[in-house]
């Protein structure tokens, strides 16, 4: 929490916002509101910009100290917005559990994927609770890029520990694990919601130091332009994929 504010997040949150609404405003007719699952939604930053927006939200966390931060911040919304908000505590693995086959037109799944040794039934799970046409967005570690940023700091050891690997420790100090977009959009293809478009995430800012703030626009471009141009976006540290479901 204390990271938020930070330019590491504040470029992933802005740069996923964007790459997000240009696939909503490129599928769904405008002004139509939305039913939008946001699963492991953290401090809400998606969820609350998505309903001040009109859309209907649907917040499902596992985390309770994390549900609480985000229901602090939607008792703060103005009522309208706080009407078009609703949480469940639950794992984004047992979605059926939750919602029926069809309920939402969107699915989010941003940084949730890295903590689940096993992404394929997860991320079936979410495609099955898709409308069809829905689109399904995944924000996940790049696997292909895991030595980019120990060898950009001069860490050649785990640098070099990183090429082929697939696992990683984040800088909160947890384990965590990466995907490949090869993989990912095999899985994708075989439930039934094919990758549709990728971007890449903090091309060039993700060894930027915690205590980083200020982002000029300048470099709000500069991502967004790497963000969606090879060979940049591949060695991104995040790949956000957008899936549709058939």
């Amino acid at each position: 929490m204390e990271r938020l504010g930070g330019l590491r997040n504040t470029v992933r949150q802005e740069l996923v916002a964007r790459q997000l609404d240009e696939q909503i405003t490129a599928r769904f007719p405008v002004g139509r509101r939305l039913r939008i699952l946001d699963v492991g939604p953290g401090q809400g930053t998606q969820a609350l910009r998505l309903a001040r927006a009109g859309h209907l939200v649907t917040g499902l966390e596992a985390d309770a100290e994390m549900a609480a931060v985000l229901r602090e911040a939607v008792a703060a919304e103005p009522e309208g917005i706080r009407e078009r908000i609703t949480l469940v505590e639950g794992d984004g693995r047992e979605t059926g559990r939750h919602f029926g086959p069809g309920s939402f037109d969107v699915v989010l799944c941003h940084g949730v994927l890295m903590y689940v040794p096993e992404p394929d039934a997860m991320v079936a799970a979410l495609a099955r609770v898709l409308a069809p046409g829905g689109l399904l967005s995944l924000l996940v570690r790049n696997a292909d890029a895991l030595a980019m940023r120990p060898a950009l700091q001069g860490d050649w050891a785990d640098a070099l520990a990183a090429f082929g690997g697939d696992t990683y420790t984040n800088r909160l100090g947890l384990p965590a694990r990466a995907d490949r977009r090869a993989d990912l959009t095999t899985t994708l293809s075989a439930i039934g919601a094919p990758l549709h478009a990728w971007y890449g995430v903090r091309v060039f800012t993700d060894t930027a130091p915690d205590d980083a703030v200020e982002v000029p626009e300048e470099l709000l471009t500069a991502e967004e332009l790497a963000g969606r141009t090879d060979p940049y976006r591949g060695v991104a540290a995040l790949l956000h994929l957008c899936g549709v479901r058939s």
